[in-house]
């Protein structure tokens, strides 16, 4: 007679508890990353609109400092700065403050945007002023 060999048709216990326990030890080190993840794609989010600003702003302030008039804005305010922007409007669901009034002409303002959306998030930029 011969001796056949058990084919094993499964998983034992054992083996099903300790994928279970890696799967639980992954979800537990990675959740907490997941979470945070929007938190920080709001703040980059305005960290670039804040920069895209301050380049424009620099850039008009050249154009127009050289006499190349055609497409370049004065910038009397740190509003103002959003008109320089390509397109001449600054992104929906962002807004620009400043603690000044108004930049004189040839200096750099520290100016902010915010995020409209809740939680508020906010970076600063420089507007240079130029009439």
């Amino acid at each position: 007679m011969k001796y056949m060999k058990k084919v094993q048709r499964g998983f034992t216990l054992l083996e099903l508890v300790i994928v279970i326990a890696v799967i639980g030890v992954l979800v537990t080190v990675a959740a907490p990353k997941l979470l945070t993840t929007g938190a920080d794609a709001r703040q980059a989010a305005v960290v670039g609109i804040a920069s895209s600003l301050t380049t424009a702003s620099a850039f008009n302030y050249g154009k127009r400092s050289a006499g190349i008039l055609t497409t370049n804005f004065a910038v009397a305010n740190c509003t103002d700065v959003a008109t320089t922007l390509q397109g001449g409007v600054l992104a929906t669901g962002y807004t620009i403050t400043s603690a000044a009034t108004s930049v004189v002409d040839g200096t750099a303002l520290a100016c902010t945007v915010s995020s409209v959306a809740t939680p508020v998030v906010t970076a600063t930029f420089s507007a240079y002023g130029i009439n």
